[in-house]
């Protein structure tokens, strides 16, 4: 951890300036309209030429701003400044236009950056590969229940364009961060920053795992208090090696083991901190139980412990960490327990669209008759199933790639039964909970947790997770 700089936030000046929007959308279109406020000469540039598309471009260019749809590869003349949508790939020849001719590209959080008033409130942020938006809802409780002006924002769907520049004053924001959005954000600095995990994903868009890495570990640049890092994955504690932080910052670990000095833990079922109390060598400080994190799940009491960091590294007291935890509420469809039915538990976690955080899921529950499936995305599912193995009562597959679900279990589990359902229409998901309560016994969980995306079968994984509890009500009644 070296030594870095605060960069002031002196709002620039784009009066007259030539800056082009990449792509329209939820980041492009307050984009174009923040610059456009502020004097710029803005162009709009995007790939699609759709019905929604067109729609976007009629109410922006109603306010005097260009666009141009079906060519986001092309530099428009005298571009300044590129301000692009977070997806956008590094190796479009926009992209790579620009760089040749020396022109800045900036995405919308570092846009949002630049443009904080100088008593902007500082930043918490969180990146990982799974969990940021259970842990930053977290976060955002816990410093509510200090009294803290505050809102989970970023990645999370609440744009920072809007928090930034509404008329809301907050005292802290807290911050989910995607890897794509970390990319074009040079210039973000952090107050205090974690890192959940890291797992290969997204690779089609980095190039590689070490560049995915390199563009989460931006989290850390500047970092003022604290970065914050998973102690059981080593990956995120070298990445805080590498960063360049304020003087003072510290590295503090988060583990589901009792927490040496400098760490948040567990010890006998509550969540104790040793990193932000006096003689840290010597004593520890009692946040929470672990009944107080919803719900107990591993994988959730590592995010709880992560917020914690955060919140403590921000000042917030003890009491507030228990009492934010308390009243947090989980989001639909992540690890959220739909009903019992005879004596089983049916447990909807369509939100775990890849191997990393199925891994997580599985691990929470004994006994499982697990569903899963859909698109891989290039994933491999070996790893997966070996650890899971000897907790499988039975499997359900579905979805357009789960023949290679089907010959990881035949190599890892091969003693397990295989349902493999061959339907992608709207019924599937019933036959799968049906083919489940088959395969279950009492005191079993079958647990959706599809360990990929969605959408083969269902608009998203919301859909597919409705479609689930729908079944499941069925089978109920």
């Amino acid at each position: 951890m070296g030594s870095g700089q605060v960069t002031s936030s002196v709002s620039p000046d784009f009066q007259g300036k030539r800056i082009t929007v990449a792509g329209l959308g939820v980041s492009g279109v307050p984009a174009a309209k923040v610059l456009h406020a502020r004097g710029a000469l803005v162009t709009v540039v995007n790939d699609g030429d759709d019905a929604r598309a067109r729609e976007q471009a009629a109410e922006l260019q109603a306010l005097g701003v260009t666009v141009r749809l079906g060519d986001g590869d092309t530099l428009p003349e005298g571009t300044e400044l590129i301000v692009t949508a977070p997806g956008w790939k590094p190796t479009k020849p926009l992209f790579q236009a620009a760089q040749k001719a020396g022109i800045e590209v900036w995405g919308d959080v570092e846009l949002a950056w630049r443009l904080r008033g100088p008593d902007a409130a500082p930043w918490l942020c969180v990146t990982g590969t799974n969990g940021k938006t259970t842990t930053v809802q977290m976060l955002a409780s816990i410093l509510k229940a200090a009294g803290l002006r505050t809102a989970a924002v970023g990645n999370i769907g609440v744009s920072l364009l809007d928090a930034v520049l509404g008329e809301e004053t907050y005292d802290v924001l807290a911050v989910e961060l995607s890897s794509y959005q970390l990319h074009w954000a040079p210039s973000l600095r952090a107050h205090s920053a974690a890192v959940l995990n890291l797992a290969p994903d997204h690779l089609d868009w980095h190039g590689s795992m070490e560049a995915y890495a390199r563009d989460k570990g931006r989290i850390y640049e500047g970092n003022r208090v604290a970065c914050v890092y998973n102690v059981a994955d080593k990956a995120t504690e070298d990445l805080v090696r590498e960063a360049d932080v304020e003087e003072g910052c510290r590295a503090i670990g988060f583990t589901l083991g009792a927490p040496a000095p400098s760490q948040l833990g567990v010890v006998d079922g509550i969540l104790v901190d040793r990193a932000f109390v006096e003689m840290r060598h010597k004593n520890a400080q009692e946040l929470a139980e672990v009944s107080d994190v919803n719900p107990p799940a591993p994988h959730n009491i590592a995010n709880a412990l992560a917020a914690a960091a955060l919140a403590r590294a921000f000042g917030v007291q003890p009491r507030a960490v228990r009492d934010g935890l308390r009243n947090f509420r989980p989001d639909a469809h992540r690890i959220a327990h739909v009903a019992d039915v005879d004596g089983v538990a049916y447990v909807d976690d369509s939100k775990a669209t890849n191997t990393h955080a199925a891994q997580a899921s599985l691990a929470a529950y004994e006994s499982i008759v697990w569903i899963a499936g859909g698109l891989a995305k290039g994933a491999t599912f070996d790893e997966l199933v070996a650890g899971a193995a000897k907790r499988l009562r039975g499997v359900v597959l579905i979805g357009a790639d789960r023949a290679l679900i089907r010959e990881a279990l035949a190599r890892h589990a091969p003693e397990v039964p295989v349902v493999d359902l061959d339907r992608t229409d709207t019924g599937a998901m019933l036959q799968a909970v049906q083919e489940a309560q088959r395969l279950a016994e009492p005191g079993d969980t079958v647990l959706l947790a599809p360990a990929c995306a969605s959408m083969d079968m269902f608009a998203n994984y919301n859909k597919r997770g409705d479609a689930f509890a729908q079944a499941v009500s069925e089978l109920g009644a």
